[in-house]
C-alpha cells in the first residue's frame, strides 16, 4: 500500500518532535514542509532530508502533492490554515488549541465538513501510555463504578525559556497546559456538563495565570478536579508526567511521580511500572510527550487509510475548548458555567 503523503505547516519549538514521528510512522511520510521563517526551515529540512520547501502556505497548496497537512503553528494562524487546507480538500492535523475563540474553532470544524476532509486536533495527551494504563485499568472492572477523579499537573519547570511567547498572552496555563489536563479528563471520565474554575497569577513576570483549579461535573454524575500549576516547587521536579487518583465503587487508582501505577481492589494492590519507552530519538524527561507524538500520528494514518473519523477530531475536540472557554468565564465571573451555555 503506498504511503500517504503529508506537508507540515510551522517548523518551531514543538516540530521536531513531530518531524521524527513522521519518519518513523508506517504509512505515511512528509514530502513538503512551510515556515515564515527561512531558517527554520532550512534547519528542519536539512534535518529530515526534506526538498520541497515553502515560506508561503498559499504556494505550498497551490503546488499540491500531498494527501494531508499538519498545522503546527501558533493558534492565531490556525482558522485561516485549516479553512485554505479544506478549500484545497486537504486532510488536515492542528496543533491545539483548535482556535483562539468558539467562534473560529465551530467555523473551522464547519468548513472541513463541508469540504469532506478529515480533522484531527493534536491532542496528544490521551495517548500516553500511563494515561493509556489508566484507562485500561478502569475498563477492566478492577475498582467498579467511578464516582471521583483527579487529573494533576503541578510543577516548576522553565517552560518559557523554550517557549518565550508564553509569557507573553494575558490566557497562559488553561489554554496551553490545562487543554490536556481537560481532555484526559473527558477521556478516562467522560464527557463534562459544568466546571467551576479559579486561577491565579504566582510569577510576576508573565501576563497570564500559571495556576487553575477546576471542578467538572460529568455525566453519569461522576466528578473530576483538574488541577495545574508552573509554581509549584518540589522537591524532586515531575515535569511532564500528569497524576492522577480514581475511586470506585470496588477499589481505588493512584498514578504517582516516577510512572507508578497502584490498583488496589478486594484488599490487595497491584504496583506497576508504567514509564513510556524512550524512541530512538526521544529524551528524558520528554520521552513521556515524545511517545504520544508518534502514536497519535500512527492513529491518524489509521484512521485516513480506514475513512474513519480520529478519536481527537476536531467535532470531538470542540467539547474540550469549550471546558478551557467555559473554565475562564468561571474564574472570571466566580460561578459555575454550563457546557451548553459555552457550546450555544
Amino acid at each position: 500500500m503506498t504511503d500517504l503523503k503529508g506537508a507540515l505547516i510551522g517548523c518551531g519549538f514543538f516540530a521536531v518532535n513531530q518531524m521524527h514521528g513522521w519518519r518513523d510512522a508506517e504509512g505515511a511520510r512528509i514530502v513538503a514542509i512551510c515556515d515564515r521563517d527561512p531558517e527554520r526551515l532550512k534547519a528542519v529540512g536539512d534535518a529530515f532530508g526534506i526538498q520541497r520547501r515553502y515560506t508561503s502556505a498559499e504556494d505550498l497548496f497551490a503546488d499540491g502533492g500531498f494527501d494531508f497537512v499538519d498545522i503546527a503553528t501558533t493558534v492565531g494562524s490556525h482558522r485561516g490554515l485549516v479553512e485554505m487546507a479544506a478549500r484545497h480538500g486537504v486532510a488536515t492535523i492542528c496543533q491545539k488549541p483548535i482556535a483562539p475563540t468558539m467562534e473560529d474553532a465551530k467555523a473551522m470544524v464547519s468548513a472541513c465538513a463541508k469540504s469532506g476532509v478529515a480533522f484531527m486536533v493534536h491532542e496528544n495527551f490521551r495517548w500516553q501510555s500511563p494515561i493509556r494504563a489508566v484507562k485500561a485499568a478502569i475498563d477492566s472492572g478492577a475498582i467498579g463504578e467511578v464516582f471521583w477523579g483527579r487529573v494533576s499537573f503541578r510543577s516548576g519547570y522553565d517552560v518559557f525559556s523554550g517557549q518565550p511567547y508564553l509569557a507573553t498572552g494575558k490566557r497562559f496555563i488553561i489554554e496551553d497546559l490545562g487543554i490536556h489536563a481537560l481532555d484526559v479528563a473527558r477521556y478516562i471520565f467522560g464527557d463534562a456538563t459544568a466546571v467551576t474554575a479559579r486561577t491565579r497569577r504566582v510569577n510576576p513576570a508573565i501576563a497570564g495565570e500559571d495556576v487553575a483549579t477546576m471542578l467538572l461535573d460529568h455525566d453519569g454524575g461522576i466528578t473530576s478536579l483538574v488541577d495545574c500549576s508552573y509554581a509549584t516547587k518540589l522537591p524532586i521536579e515531575p515535569f511532564p508526567e500528569t497524576l492522577m487518583e480514581v475511586d470506585g465503587s470496588k477499589g481505588t487508582l493512584r498514578l504517582t511521580q516516577g510512572y507508578h501505577l497502584a490498583v488496589h481492589s478486594k484488599g490487595a494492590t497491584k504496583l506497576t511500572n508504567v514509564e513510556p519507552p524512550a524512541l530512538s530519538w526521544a529524551s528524558p524527561p520528554w520521552h513521556n510527550i515524545q511517545e504520544s507524538v508518534a502514536l497519535i500520528q500512527q492513529h491518524w494514518i489509521e484512521a485516513l487509510r480506514a475513512g474513519r473519523e480520529p478519536d481527537t477530531s476536531g467535532r470531538d475536540n470542540l467539547e474540550t475548548f469549550a471546558l478551557v472557554e467555559a473554565s475562564y468565564l468561571s474564574a472570571a465571573e466566580g460561578r459555575t458555567v454550563s457546557l451548553a451555555e459555552v457550546l450555544g
